[in-house]
């Protein structure tokens, strides 16, 4: 994976994470993130290029909602979200990376 989208994928999961200790999640704040990482996984499958770790970390958020663990589940969920939104691009950048393979 590119060093520059492990770094665009890393910054938002340590803001989310910072932002989550500040403050308690409540489980509206979950219902809005896990809505956006489902859309977001959804677009994935779409595109036929979902990752494994965002269907793992989903089933996380879900537990960690079921347990009343807010801030986690909340964290979890954007965690998916940002892996789906990554598996997006990796689809679209590879939809022409394919030309620079080829011999010319």
């Amino acid at each position: 994976m590119p060093r520059a989208l492990l770094i665009s994928l890393m910054f938002p999961t340590c803001l989310a994470a910072a932002t989550s200790l500040a403050c308690a999640a409540t489980s509206q704040d979950f219902a809005a993130s896990y809505a956006a990482a489902f859309a977001a996984e959804k677009q994935a499958g779409v595109l036929h290029h979902q990752w494994t770790a965002t269907e793992t970390v989903l089933k996380e958020a879900e537990q960690a909602n079921a347990q009343k663990h807010s801030n986690t589940a909340v964290a979890l969920a954007r965690r998916a979200e940002a892996l789906a939104t990554a598996s997006i691009e990796q689809a679209k950048q590879q939809k022409t990376a394919w030309r620079d393979a080829v011999i010319k």
